[in-house]
């Protein structure tokens, strides 16, 4: 066969065992980089040997990682970076260094090589994380503009630009202490002045180049010449001994400020994806099963100890740099892995003989197996986090960072997130003279608030404390504008432990998390793309003769049913798929009725349980295999009845306590009543048992809500605290004469099974 005509059939083969291995993996609800992986194992020399042209392959793959930096550079823009820049050249620069240091020393103490400068080799590859596989991972979680995401991809940053300065230094590693001294300050002197040319280039060059080709109108023609100028770059940095991969970034940076930077990344991403899974292959092609199997214990100690010791490193360096414990954790499992790159650094050093081959195929190896884990691990980072004693640590951790002198008290409204929605909303809040607090964790916004005056708490919206401080639990309402779906979620759910009735509006970044939203006790779901539609069809619809008030009562239908005659029409496989989806990061549960349970019969509204308990009810399956996904308040619960829950391990075994009848379930005429126990309240430093609620006024305590945290159906031996907030359900006598008893004057709010406003025991 000829040589040309082979590299097509190789080609072909490749794209066609990637796309069957991503479609098994999907199936499996597995990450799609996982097939790719599986994949060119299979068709790799150590597989069933079907690629012939592997180094052409792999040049071709090369494409790959050129594509994925150059489309991070054009969406990581330089006013990005600037966010993240301390910890991005800081953090990034440390973790570098004492990964380096760490593995010299332990590899030189233990024997694994034979001098201190393979040692340095060594911790070179072992400093590099994954570029390609974190940040395939975040675009497939919508997580890139998080703030775990950001502080992720400006550390990678950083490590793809050490990388030249790397391959630099690789040759001298064997030469006297002042050939390293030159072979650094060359890198660092080409460094500098290619950064300046493309600063230059970025300003004058690029932007006129852009809208000449843009001036065609030529798709084909615009799309040519921006890989034209991506891969030239590419070329000069590597041809001034730098990287194709740092040339590729920067080409990106370069767009990435001009205003066809949106034209470009559209026009690109089919590249990126179609040779990025050349790459991650290509990268399967180069796994050895036989050698990982004769290796396994050794290859999965070492894959252990890069995770424990890249996580020991990152970690506290992310905490030095005051990101909250929750951000720290998911970047440093998120960035233990073992990057791609390292293969190009393993390469020149087997070359250069700074390595062994059996050393190298270790490297090979473990680097292989970090990869495969790596999406795994980026998946379970949300269940990790909610171990208990992991819980604990965060939410100990999380507090306020900084916050405004003077915050408003009482009746006012909460944003979480400042970015460009939040900052719309506080304009057009404030120009009607309502008080307002922003919870915002990015220092640059932070610095924004305080130079437009507006009151700000410091801090992760997801967190009790911060919550707490912002006054939540006294506010009129709360808007959640953050760009994280985790992040969302606990953030809705804690503020409306602090606050049961608090009128409370969230952002949906995607159509398929409204649902979700609505049932965690959102009580309205705003989705920016719908709410477009919706205007524009108002503008239309209106111009062409219907009346405004017809267009106003017709959209606020829409809104009511969840934008539902927008959203296409979706089968009941496909909503389950989507709950199962959208729940999985949370801590789920299936919970089967009880025979003879008090809420079998009840309606969901009725049972109340997000309120009386603090778990959302996302789905019910009947004895008959019906699945109600998603259930509104009507919906009747009946005997056999399976109920998917999601709550906290103590708001789980709350519901399962309601749910056996161990705990008084309020019936219709037993309201509700949340009251607040004041410093100089009389109920303070008693234990329930001497007050004796329950018998002598026949209400049930169903929680005490204290420092952030609901105690569910408290026992007598607890005693009450000033600050405490209790939930006492009774008929509407019994609670009236409690709270004359305790509270002379007062005027009574009492509502049947309804959340009311606070009342205090004085």
């Amino acid at each position: 066969m000829q040589e040309d005509f082979r590299l097509i059939v190789d080609l072909v083969l490749v794209l066609a065992v990637s796309a069957v291995g991503g479609l098994l993996a999907a199936l499996f609800r597995q990450p799609v980089l996982l097939g790719y992986l599986v994949g060119g194992v299979v068709i790799g020399p150590a597989g069933l040997g079907l690629i012939k042209e592997l180094i052409q392959v792999e040049t071709l793959a090369q494409f790959g990682v050129a594509f994925l930096l150059f489309a991070l550079g054009v969406e990581f823009s330089l006013a990005e970076l600037k966010k993240v820049q301390l910890i991005s050249l800081g953090g990034g620069g440390l973790q570098i260094v004492l990964t380096i240091i760490g593995t010299a020393i332990v590899s030189v103490g233990v024997g694994w090589v034979s001098s201190p400068a393979q040692g340095v080799f060594l911790g070179a590859i072992l400093s590099l994380s994954s570029t390609a596989v974190v940040l395939k991972c975040l675009m497939e979680r919508n997580e890139t503009e998080t703030p775990h995401g950001q502080v992720m991809l400006g550390m990678l940053v950083v490590q793809d630009l050490a990388l030249g300065l790397m391959l630099a230094v690789l040759p001298a590693l064997e030469q006297p202490p002042e050939t390293i001294g030159i072979a650094v300050g060359t890198a660092l002197i080409k460094i500098g002045l290619f950064a300046a040319g493309a600063v230059v280039a970025g300003i004058w060059l690029i932007p006129p180049l852009l809208r000449l080709l843009a001036r065609t109108e030529s798709k084909e023609l615009f799309l040519l010449g921006v890989v034209a100028l991506c891969l030239g770059i590419a070329l000069l940095t590597e041809h001034l001994g730098l990287s194709i991969e740092m040339g590729a970034f920067v080409a990106g940076l370069m767009i990435s400020e001009v205003e066809y930077a949106d034209q470009t990344l559209t026009y690109v991403e089919p590249l990126r994806d179609i040779f990025a899974t050349l790459f991650f292959a290509a990268i399967g092609m180069l796994i050895d099963p036989f050698f990982l199997w004769q290796n396994l214990e050794l290859i999965l100690g070492l894959v252990l100890l890069v995770f424990v010791g890249k996580f020991a490193i990152v970690t506290p360096l992310v905490k030095i740099f005051h990101y909250p414990w929750k951000t720290a954790l998911m970047v440093g499992l998120g960035l233990a892995q073992i990057g791609e790159f390292s293969f190009v650094l393993a390469s020149e050093g087997l070359s250069m003989g700074l390595v062994s081959r059996r050393v190298y195929l270790l490297i090979l190896g473990t680097t292989a197996v970090t990869l495969v884990l790596t999406p795994f691990v980026l998946r379970l980072v949300p269940k990790i986090l909610e171990l208990p004693w992991l819980r604990s640590l965060i939410e100990s951790g999380d507090v306020a960072i900084a916050e405004s002198d003077e915050l408003p008290q009482q009746n006012h409204i909460v944003v979480c997130g400042y970015g460009r929605v939040g900052r719309n909303l506080v304009k057009l809040v404030q120009a009607h003279g309502y008080p307002i607090v922003v919870i915002e964790q990015s220092e640059s916004r932070i610095q924004q608030l305080r130079e437009a005056g507006v009151a700000y708490v410091y801090g992760n919206a997801a967190s009790f404390h911060v919550l707490e401080t912002a006054g939540v639990e006294r506010a009129k309402s709360l808007a959640i504008t953050l760009p994280d779906p985790m992040s969302t979620r606990l953030c809705l759910k804690r503020a409306l432990e602090l606050s049961p009735d608090l009128d409370l509006i969230v952002q949906a970044n995607h159509d398929k998390d409204i649902e979700t939203l609505y049932q965690l006790g959102a009580q309205e779901v705003v989705q920016p793309e719908f709410e477009a539609s919706l205007e524009l069809a108002n503008h239309l619809l209106t111009k062409m003769g219907l009346s405004a008030s017809t267009m106003q009562l017709e959209m606020q239908q829409i809104r009511n049913h969840h934008y539902l005659d927008l959203r296409p029409e979706r089968s009941p496989a496909q909503v389950a798929r989507e709950l199962d989806q959208a729940t999985q990061d949370m801590n789920r549960r299936w919970y089967a009725l009880p025979d003879g349970s008090p809420l079998t019969g009840m309606t969901i509204e009725e049972a109340d349980m997000r309120y009386l308990t603090g778990v959302s009810l996302m789905a019910v399956r009947r004895l008959s295999g019906e699945e109600l996904d998603y259930p509104d308040g009507k919906t009747i619960l009946a005997p056999g009845d399976r109920l998917l829950i999601v709550g906290q391990g103590e708001e789980l075994t709350a519901f399962d306590e309601l749910a056996k009848g161990a705990a008084t379930l309020p019936a219709e005429n037993n309201p509700c009543h949340w009251l607040f126990v004041s410093n100089n309240s009389p109920a303070v430093g008693q234990s329930l048992a001497d007050l004796d609620i329950r018998r002598q006024y026949a209400v049930q305590i169903q929680a005490i809500r204290r420092d952030g945290k609901f105690i569910r159906f408290p026992d007598g031996s607890m005693h009450l605290q000033a600050g405490d907030q209790l939930l006492l359900c009774g008929g509407f006598s019994s609670l009236n004469e409690l709270e004359q008893l305790v509270n002379p004057g007062a005027t009574s709010k009492v509502i049947s099974n309804v959340p009311i406003e606070s009342e205090t025991l004085r």
